[in-house]
């Protein structure tokens, strides 16, 4: 892995969030390519909920101050930086007062999804890869952490195409087991389609569910990392082994998966 760029994108990261799995994974996975000698670069959300001063975050302005249209709307973008201690890691966080300002990740003090969550992940997407192309940082690997992030590959494939930063970039995703009901937005289809994607490619968002983001990720991403497979929905398992692309997995999500060798292997 040594020089090998891997861009690091998700909704939550330790030591900035509490310590959940994918919190967890999104520090082990830069880590352990760190000290590989690959460099990386790690992207997440600035929630409300992050303590600034504590994590001396800093905003970068000449990151700063593009617009995103987001469903015909004019949305400012913030771009803020952090290191983690001791592990020589960069953090760039994604800002905006509407979509990040409240102090909680993805759900409410009920545990229910907001209802903005898809603009969100559209703004998210949108944000990172625009920031990376100002940051003129090229990644060989761009590695992708549960369903929050599951735009990206349709994105940079249809909306990004064109642009050479990431043309030779490969994709994996991280695909863990539900973690929600429901949709996410009856919208949702609508929202991605105003920025010019072809309808065929999207049409699984008319019910934007867990198994059909999945399904949209499947689709256009380069391989998998599968986090406790024996969860997950057998849909979704089948649908990656139909894909022909590859994959690496643990069963109950507890065992260490060789991030490394799996990027080597399929991606040098």
């Amino acid at each position: 892995m040594k020089d090998k760029r891997v861009l690091i994108i998700s909704p939550e990261v330790v030591p900035y969030l509490p310590q959940s799995e994918l919190a967890i994974n999104s520090f082990k996975i830069p880590k352990s390519i760190n000290d590989s000698g690959g460099q990386i670069r790690i992207f997440m959300p600035r929630y409300g909920l992050i303590n600034e001063r504590r994590h001396q975050l800093h905003e970068v302005i000449r990151l700063s101050g593009m617009n995103l249209v987001i469903n015909d709307m004019d949305t400012p973008l913030i771009i803020k930086v952090a290191s983690i201690p001791k592990e020589r890691m960069q953090v760039y966080f994604i800002d905006n007062e509407d979509y990040f300002k409240r102090r909680a990740v993805l759900r409410d003090g009920k545990g229910k999804l907001f209802k903005d969550n898809d603009e969100r992940m559209i703004f998210f997407t949108k944000g990172v890869i625009e920031t990376v192309k100002k940051l003129n940082w090229s990644p060989d690997i761009i590695h992708l952490q549960g369903w929050f992030t599951y735009l990206f590959p349709l994105y940079l494939k249809t909306y990004f195409n064109d642009d050479p930063i990431f043309s030779d970039s490969k994709i994996v995703s991280s695909i863990y087991p539900k973690d929600f009901e429901g949709v996410l937005s009856k919208k949702f289809k609508q929202k991605v389609e105003f920025d010019g994607i072809p309808e065929n490619l999207i049409s699984d968002l008319v019910k934007s569910d867990f198994v059909n983001l999945s399904k949209l990720c499947i689709a256009h991403a380069d391989g998998f990392v599968l986090h406790g497979k024996a969860s997950m929905e057998k849909e979704v398992i089948k649908e990656i082994e139909n894909s022909n692309k590859p994959f690496v997995s643990n069963e109950n999500g507890d065992e260490e998966i060789p991030y490394v060798d799996f990027y080597t292997k399929y991606f040098s």
